[in-house]
């Protein structure tokens, strides 16, 4: 996946600014694909550039409002449909418990338990945006709710199974 195709599939439901753009991300994608203010108005430039996305108005300030272009919408179905999924994820958490075992055991647990906090930190900070959208039938919102019930059950499944690996150091 890329910022670009993300940054098409927000404004394949509708047009907005950098802004608005980086509000979605920080409200949406941010748990699966996080991006700073820099990336997004780098990328929104070469999107332009590039005839996938037009500037439909311009504001105070140099504020732009960026549509997706018929380019741009065959982009984001060509993405969708003909390119695979990566299949390898890199993990820092799990390639850190294969070696584990050159700490002692107390540190080892303690290793684990703070994936259990961090795993409860996200599952609550996931809930409480969550419950903080006003959900409605756009596209965005019964997808976005799809994703973040993935995050919800993914981070349940991580603490659950850190829990089962503490129990296993002796």
């Amino acid at each position: 996946m890329s910022l670009r195709h993300a940054l098409l599939g927000l404004l394949s439901e509708r047009p907005a600014s950098g802004y608005d753009l980086l509000k979605l991300f920080e409200t949406s994608l941010a748990n699966v694909w996080p991006a700073t203010q820099s990336q997004i108005y780098t990328e929104l430039t070469k999107l332009a550039g590039a005839g996938l996305i037009t500037v439909t108005a311009e504001g105070p300030r140099g504020r732009k409002e960026y549509a997706l272009t018929d380019e741009g919408l065959a982009e984001l179905r060509h993405w969708l449909t003909e390119t695979k999924p990566q299949r390898n994820v890199r993990s820092d958490i799990l390639l850190r418990v294969f070696f584990l075992g050159v700490l002692t055991p107390e540190q080892a647990r303690g290793y684990l338990t703070e994936l259990i906090d961090l795993s409860d930190h996200v599952h609550e900070d996931l809930r409480q945006l969550t419950e903080s959208i006003d959900w409605d039938d756009d596209d965005l919102s019964v997808y976005g709710r799809i994703v973040l019930e993935y995050g919800l059950r993914f981070n349940a499944m991580r603490r659950e199974w850190a829990e089962w690996a503490a129990g296993l150091i002796k």
